[in-house]
């Protein structure tokens, strides 16, 4: 089968390096860099590059670009997808990329592999970027069975652990609590003048909160603003419990400071127990 990938950055170049790897599937790639072309070209992570005459003997075709461009290129190549193509988008947010998408007359299907890395771009791609991620499908009620099926059997070939199928409205609102706003807690977070003193002091904590505050902010920024109302929810959850804290070291009240604390380690703890996940 032909796979088009439009946008080779981290994640486009790391599912057409992950699809050379490991299937015989051709790879048909473009990128709106020219270097970034001819150099996945040169190192084989594309067969070809992708043109516009190819879309439909493209079994598959994959838009890894910004939501909104991804939506105005698929607006812009409906009628050149072919009648069996499967086109499926990347992005972040689902509703604002789905419901524009609706009524075209082409197989699509909202995706999003939850998979990445603090940098970004086609040189920082890898082919084992979706080792045992979770692959978040979004189709509507008319989106074929059969094309929904065809992205979790491509996604267990390259490596994702679990396909999880849900509707947009919901990943949307979930994402906006496992996503973002941790990118934009740890952005926040380096922001203390301490940052300059961390040298010595620091260790798998620091770590673990600061990594994603080195962000594509041209990205996330578009990505935030499509997901306004979930994220500011949880972030207004997130502020009323952070002054908790504040309010309990201000007033020396270390018996509710304690309680504060006991809370948030049963919840960890259950949530734990629950579904295993000890990350």
């Amino acid at each position: 089968m032909n796979i088009g990938i439009v946008g080779l950055g981290l994640i486009g170049g790391s599912l057409a390096k992950a699809i050379q790897k490991y299937t015989d599937h051709r790879v048909l790639g473009f990128d709106i860099r020219p270097e970034v072309c001819s150099d996945s070209l040169a190192d084989g992570v594309i067969d070809d590059v992708l043109k516009h005459r190819d879309l439909a003997s493209c079994g598959l075709v994959i838009v890894a670009l910004f939501p909104k461009e991804t939506v105005e290129y698929i607006q812009s190549h409906a009628a050149d997808f072919g009648a069996d193509t499967v086109v499926m988008d990347v992005c972040g947010v689902k509703q604002a990329v789905c419901d524009p998408l609706q009524g075209l007359g082409i197989t699509f299907i909202g995706a999003h592999p939850m998979a990445g890395r603090e940098k970004f771009g086609y040189y920082y791609s890898d082919a084992d970027l979706f080792a045992q991620a979770s692959m978040i499908l979004t189709p509507y009620p008319n989106t074929p069975e059969s094309a929904t099926r065809r992205i979790s059997e491509l996604a267990a070939v390259l490596g994702f652990a679990r396909t999880v199928v849900t509707t947009p409205e919901l990943h949307d609102k979930v994402i906006a609590y496992t996503s973002q706003l941790p990118h934009i807690l740890s952005n926040a977070y380096v922001k203390s003048p301490n940052l300059h003193n961390e040298a010595g002091f620091s260790a798998g904590s620091f770590q673990d909160l600061s990594r994603v505050a080195r962000l594509n902010e041209e990205m996330w920024v578009d990505l935030f603003s499509k997901n306004r109302e979930n994220l500011e929810g949880e972030l207004e959850i997130l502020i009323t419990h952070l002054t908790e804290y504040r309010d309990a070291l201000k007033t020396g009240d270390d018996s509710r400071l304690k309680q504060l604390l006991r809370e948030g380690r049963l919840l960890k703890e259950g949530h734990t127990a629950e579904t295993g996940n000890n990350r």
